[in-house]
């Protein structure tokens, strides 16, 4: 049996339906509109620590530099 079997579109089509039965109609847009928020952080913090990484290689590269002139 093939992964593509077992997760097909009817599986998704029975958990939303399971999910708007457990959680009603109202819970779904909220729950969507908060995964989009943890999903625009996480990707605000890998911004970040991009940029946290850049200026340490810097200062690195600055220190290495100075040290060598000198």
């Amino acid at each position: 049996m093939f992964v593509g079997e077992i997760f097909g579109p009817d599986l998704l089509i029975v958990i939303i339906v399971l999910a708007v039965l457990l959680f009603g109609g109202s819970a779904i847009p909220k729950f969507a509109k908060s995964l989009g928020s943890a999903k625009t952080e996480f990707e605000n913090g890998l911004k970040a620590s991009k940029s946290v990484k850049a200026d340490v290689n810097g200062a690195i590269t600055r220190v290495t530099t100075t040290d060598s002139n000198t």
